[in-house]
């Protein structure tokens, strides 16, 4: 398991604050061994200054290429100047035959990272070389899980991981509460679940995974029978609270009646402080940050649409005349699912665009999660249990079927893998590419049900975690091996470095701030026939400023590291 090394990642990007770790001196024992500066010429495969060219500075000289229109006018991190990239086609790439082999070997990254504070995008890839077809490689990336069902499972996270087409088997990771975990979410380097407890004498809980199968409880914001969505915003975490009618899941109605649609803002466990009530609404249907402000939309009719202004004041805004429910961010709008019809919906601020039918309008008539993978935006489907990706208004391409299954509920990308769960089996599927799926596994067996589903998923800890109902346990699986920082990635120019070595370890400013678990001596052979991109990979095109970017073919130190994060 990935250790949690700072907890201080944690902060308030949008208001400018620099992190704890930003203002300390890096710590020259962040890695064992020697850490005695070299030569910073020593090992370089591939320095690309990105001072008003693509250039590569290294001896190698290797030839790069510019994809989409990279605008070098960025003002840089130094002196001088930075690639700007545009979040949507833009990247650098270094054809395969020109590529260093990294094989088995310890490596080093090196880059300047400048991101905005408000953003109407996924962060996107930073450097990757990964073969989807063997799925092996590596993944420098800042990671936004959005519309994962109705939660913003993962916001800004720093992560660096390898495969070699290793999937590690499912894990029972316990069952913190009720009948499903609506909602799971990483905040501050913690995991936490939102469940539905449907009797009458109970009501949906926040509960903080302790590892192993425990789950410690974080209280109970509101008597409604469930905490339906979670959003990290501003370096907070926030819950919505909703009443479930489990009539839906085809399970007995719950005995509690009390409404929901309050959200909360975690302040301690047990201690939840009110930030008001959406008008109207029985259960908020989803959450998510989109240009710096929180949204949310409520689940059931009704339809609404709200924006928070801070204290407990919500303002309602249009709708597109449907419930909009599960929100992700992808190309400079908010997009949105929706229950009353097979359509996906857009958000530019102001007013909504319809973005058309997937597929035939009696195969799907609701639509109900979002993922961005390769930089492209897929939405899963009921009841043809179909994914389509997005082309254009009124233009989506079906990208096949999860076997039988009828529905697709949560997505996500984990170290470059797009992972789906289904409806009535609860299955988990694995994108291939073109309109092929393979099925992982199947996690709920709950005996004598009519659906059993895969609800949501988030990533934490270096692994996917995937809820189920009706038994409401939770299970995970890793893909390779990741270390993820705790925490928002914060605004503005920053440092990070990344190190293959006995593990994997991430370095942001200087500082140490994630570690795998000890790496086995060469089993992850990560030589590739795939080109190395910058600005772009599995997940999505990079949406920021990027300079001095550099590949060493060995471990890096932690004194080398602070050396090249103070070079600002």
């Amino acid at each position: 398991m990935v250790r949690k090394l700072l907890s201080l990642l944690v902060l308030t990007p949008l208001l400018g604050i620099a992190p704890a770790w930003a203002l300390a001196p890096p710590n020259s024992n962040d890695q064992p061994g020697d850490v005695a500066a070299a030569d910073p010429a020593q090992g370089l495969l591939l320095h690309l200054p990105l001072q008003g060219d693509a250039r590569d500075a290294s001896p190698a000289q290797r030839p790069v290429k510019a994809q989409g229109a990279v605008a070098w006018d960025a003002p840089g991190p130094q002196r001088g100047k930075a690639a700007r990239f545009d979040g949507r086609d833009t990247a650098l790439e270094i054809a395969s035959g020109d590529v260093p082999d990294l094989g088995r070997g310890a490596f080093s990254l090196s880059v300047w990272v400048d991101t905005d504070a408000a953003m109407k995008d996924v962060p996107g890839d930073i450097i990757s070389q990964y073969d989807p077809a063997k799925r092996r490689g590596f993944h420098l990336t800042l990671k936004t899980n959005a519309g994962v069902t109705t939660t913003q499972a993962n916001f800004r996270q720093l992560q660096f991981g390898i495969d070699d087409d290793r999937l590690q088997p499912w894990g029972d990771c316990g069952q913190p509460g009720g009948v499903l975990a609506f909602a799971l979410t990483a905040y501050n380097g913690e995991l936490f679940a939102g469940t539905c407890e449907p009797g009458r004498d109970q009501a949906g809980h926040v509960y903080r995974y302790a590892g192993g199968t425990r789950w410690t409880d974080c209280g109970s914001p509101a008597p409604c029978n469930a905490v339906t969505a979670l959003a990290e915003f501003e370096g907070k975490l926030y819950a919505g609270t909703g009443k479930y009618r489990l009539a839906g899941s085809a399970l007995a109605e719950s005995d509690n009646t009390h409404r929901g649609g309050q959200v909360f803002r975690y302040d301690a466990d047990g201690r939840w402080i009110d930030c008001g009530q959406l008008d109207g609404v029985e259960a908020i249907g989803g959450m998510v940050v989109y240009d710096g402000r929180l949204y949310a939309a409520s689940l059931y009719r009704p339809a609404g649409f709200f924006r928070y202004d801070g204290g407990s004041k919500w303002t309602a805004l249009p709708t597109p005349g449907a419930r909009v429910e599960a929100l992700g961010v992808y190309n400079g709008y908010l997009y949105a699912t929706s229950y009353d019809g097979g359509h996906v919906y857009r958000f530019d601020g102001s007013a909504w665009t319809d973005c058309g039918q997937l597929g035939a309008a009696e195969e799907n008539t609701q639509t109900y999660s979002f993922a961005v993978h390769r930089g492209r935006l897929f939405v899963g489907t009921w009841r043809s249990g179909r994914v389509y990706h997005f082309e254009d208004l009124d233009r989506w391409t079906d990208v096949g079927r999860l076997g039988e299954e009828l529905e697709v509920m949560g997505m996500l990308v984990h170290n470059g893998r797009l992972l789906a769960g289904t409806l009535p089996l609860a299955e988990v599927y694995a994108y291939q590419g073109e309109s092929q799926w393979q099925r992982l596994t199947q996690l709920d067996h709950t005996p004598e049900v009519r659906y059993r589903r895969a609800w949501t998923m988030a990533e934490h800890d270096g692994r996917v975690f995937c809820s189920t109902l009706p038994s409401g346990r939770i299970y995970s699986t890793q893909a390779g091996t990741s270390a993820m920082a705790a925490g928002a990635f914060p605004a503005g120019w920053h440092h990070v470095a990344a190190v293959r070595s006995d593990a994997l370890r991430l370095y942001v400013d200087g500082h140490l701030v994630a570690e795998s678990a000890q790496l086995e001596p060469g089993p992850y052979n990560l030589t590739s026939e795939a080109p190395l991109r910058i600005g772009a990979g599995a997940n999505d095109h990079f949406l920021g400023r990027l300079s001095d970017v550099r590949l060493y073919g060995r471990a890096l130190s932690a004194a080398e590291i602070a050396a090249l994060a103070a070079t600002r």
